[in-house]
């Protein structure tokens, strides 16, 4: 499997687990040698009391060689191309995460509570990878916000390239949850938006994987629910949730792209609004395979309104493919108007602009940008393709005029439709 997606093109990754381990004593590696302390910690400390597993003693020589060897292993026998470090906040604190909360004072990362043995651990294992495949990409599962997790051992970092932004899919199943849409406060997506340390590498996702698993919702499902069981033929009326839901969940990826980060990561079948939960064979559904699957052929129906997610998708991606607007510096985010429900930010030279208000549009809507010159539409989520009303004349020149906005040298005027994104690039500054 690895060699074809090599083949194409395709980065492997692997979700390593050296965070904990199975209690199993039959065929694992608890009480290998009769003791509960091969090679976990003895006693209470010794066990995660949330995941009913075993916690490694990351200053137990053989622990060391055994991890680090494992690391080694996945690489150079199998060829994977890095890994993505499961529980890493657990493995930071002695209190593995457990009750606590993270506001971002050094009093929470500096301290006794710190496993210090664990994160020597971890910058040991991403040193060894990076001098023996400095090709390699290594990526923490870290919610508390570790300071210097990804930047490199050499200046006493963790060594980490990259950090999963966890608080962006948690803050949109939220947002959705709880607070109806003329409530959404712009600050606050922003916030957990940027929300990140300078010079730290993260990935931006809207949908996490927990979220699609049974017991919960998918993105798409949270917005139209049992509506998209009825509803996403084109042949049946566009019905108000079904209208929102399509909107709403372009605008979400696009902005959790542009702004969230320095990179991008799509849970399996979001990028088409996937309908359903994933549930594996188990005592609980009968062994079924039901839920077992992502159903790739419902966006090459062209009679459902999958497509037009998946449209998006694809334009969006290449569209940063072009720009390169993850490996830019981060964005000027130059409005966030709570009443107008408007968000404006300059990233690799473009402009985004987006209205998440659920019934008012704004005509010559004055927008701050930093450089003068001539601008257009790039990409426009309310473009017929992708399934929205085409209120935007893609053929109008927005100038800029030298008249200053939310602090910006210069500012040009825009229709911006409720519920709609809109990117647009300086045709000044060929690309």
């Amino acid at each position: 499997m690895i060699d074809v997606a090599h083949s194409m093109g395709i980065t492997v990754l692997l979700d390593v687990v050296h965070s904990h381990a199975s209690k199993n004593s039959e065929d694992g590696l608890n009480k290998f040698d009769g003791t509960d302390s091969c090679f976990f910690h003895s006693g209470p400390k010794g066990t995660h009391q949330l995941w009913d597993s075993r916690l490694f003693d990351y200053a137990n020589w053989e622990v060391l060689r055994f991890l680090l060897s494992n690391l080694r292993m996945w690489i150079e026998d199998y060829r994977f191309d890095g890994f993505r470090f499961d529980g890493v906040t657990s493995m930071l604190y002695h209190h593995h995460g457990i009750g606590t909360g993270f506001s971002g004072d050094y009093n929470e990362y500096f301290g006794l509570h710190v496993d210090e043995d664990a994160l020597c651990y971890l910058m040991l294992a991403n040193h060894m990878i990076n001098f023996l495949h400095p090709e390699c990409i290594t990526i923490a599962e870290d919610v508390s916000g570790m300071p210097a997790l990804c930047r490199p051992v050499a200046e006493g970092g963790g060594g980490f390239d990259y950090r999963l932004a966890m608080a962006i899919p948690d803050k949109w199943i939220q947002i959705i949850k709880e607070l109806k849409d003329e409530d959404w406060n712009m600050g606050n997506i922003v916030h957990t938006l940027t929300n990140r340390r300078y010079e730290e590498k993260y990935i931006a996702y809207a949908e996490s994987h927990d979220q699609a698993l049974v017991g919960d919702k998918t993105l798409a499902f949270r917005l139209m629910d049992a509506e998209m069981y009825t509803n996403m033929s084109v042949l049946s009326p566009l019905t108000p949730v079904i209208d929102r839901g399509i909107q709403l969940h372009k605008m979400i990826r696009l902005i959790t792209h542009a702004l969230g980060g320095e990179s991008y990561l799509n849970f399996m079948g979001n990028e088409f609004g996937h309908p359903e939960w994933l549930d594996f064979p188990r005592k609980g559904n009968n062994e079924s395979y039901h839920y077992a699957r992502r159903q790739f052929n419902l966006t090459e129906d062209h009679l459902l309104r999958y497509r037009f997610l998946n449209t998006f998708d694809r334009d969006m991606n290449k569209l940063e493919e072009r720009f390169g607007w993850l490996a830019s510096p981060p964005a000027f985010v130059s409005e966030k108007h709570e009443s107008n429900k408007v968000i404006a930010f300059e990233r690799a030279g473009l402009i985004f602009i987006f209205n998440f208000h659920p019934y008012q549009s704004y005509v010559d809507y004055r927008v701050g940008i930093e450089t003068p010159g001539k601008y257009q539409i790039l990409l426009d989520s309310d473009a017929a393709e992708y399934g929205g009303h085409q209120r935007l004349d893609h053929s109008t020149e927005y100038f800029s005029e030298e008249y200053p906005h939310n602090y910006r040298p210069n500012s040009l005027m825009v229709y911006i439709p409720s519920r709609v994104a809109i990117v647009l690039q300086n045709m000044d500054i060929p690309k």
